[in-house]
């Protein structure tokens, strides 16, 4: 994929399709450390797109689930004291193999002790960090603003994708924005959750990491775009979303594609 500022939005949502289609074609295993409200939205998200979710939390088996991985999701949703553990067995091994792993600081502007906790890991190079605005603040001692993203993205040598109205994706020096999205999409808990699961997912196929999170984002964006036209509200609009993962094409992705 070519970076926004140089290729056309098309030829993006091209490449953005054309992830998925790794997705499909080599059905890659992700591990997801996630919010217990979530595992089961986001294990059949990534079922839709061809990936196999697995989401183990013992100690004693979460280093061989990661290692027979090809990516992995830390979500901090549920910080218990099984998850603290299973996040350094998890990370740890991800090091090691040098597998991606994205970091979904969830809640962080809540509880102290979850900002400590993500800084930590921080300082472990996630190459992705997935946040909302409030929790971005609370880690970067700063309001979102472009500058002050792309600083937070430099100085920790990771790629930033602050989630919003338009979400913005930059690694410092390259920027990138999508538009996608739909408003039922904050009236499902687990629709972050499954986004982040999917950048983790398209990690694993593509190695450019910038490339593969805005893959990512423009796919659930658009995926709930679509299902909106569909639902009646946010029951039916959840299972909307996981068809529309599903059947997602190459004309729709390429038409619907809000990226610049």
């Amino acid at each position: 994929m070519h970076h926004p500022q140089t290729a056309s939005r098309d030829s993006v949502a091209q490449a953005a399709f054309d992830i998925i289609s790794r997705l499909r074609g080599r059905s890659p295993r992700v591990h997801c450390i996630t919010n217990t409200v979530a595992q089961n939205f986001t294990a059949n998200s990534l079922l839709a797109v061809g990936c196999i979710p697995s989401m183990t939390l013992s100690r004693e088996e979460i280093g061989p689930f990661v290692a027979g991985a090809q990516s992995l999701l830390v979500n901090l949703g549920t910080f218990d004291s099984e998850r603290r553990l299973a996040i350094g067995v998890a990370v740890e091994t991800a090091a090691r193999l040098k597998l991606p792993w994205v970091l979904d600081p969830v809640f962080v502007d809540r509880a102290p002790p979850r900002a400590i906790f993500a800084r930590e890991l921080i300082g472990r190079r996630p190459p992705v960090i997935r946040l909302n605005h409030p929790e971005f603040s609370r880690l970067a001692g700063d309001a979102p603003s472009r500058d002050a993203v792309m600083k937070f993205a430099r100085a920790n040598r990771l790629i930033v994708a602050l989630s919003g109205a338009t979400d913005l994706i930059t690694d410092g020096e390259r920027v990138a924005s999508v538009a996608n999205g739909h408003p039922l999409m904050a009236k499902v808990t687990a629709m972050g959750c499954a986004g982040s699961a999917l950048v983790a997912a398209c990690l694993a196929v593509e190695p450019d990491i910038l490339d593969a999170t805005v893959a990512a984002l423009v796919v659930i964006g658009v995926a709930g775009e679509m299902a909106a036209g569909k639902s009646d509200g946010p029951g039916s609009f959840a299972a909307a979303v996981i068809d529309a993962l599903f059947n997602l094409d190459r004309t729709t992705l390429v038409a619907r594609a809000k990226v610049s």
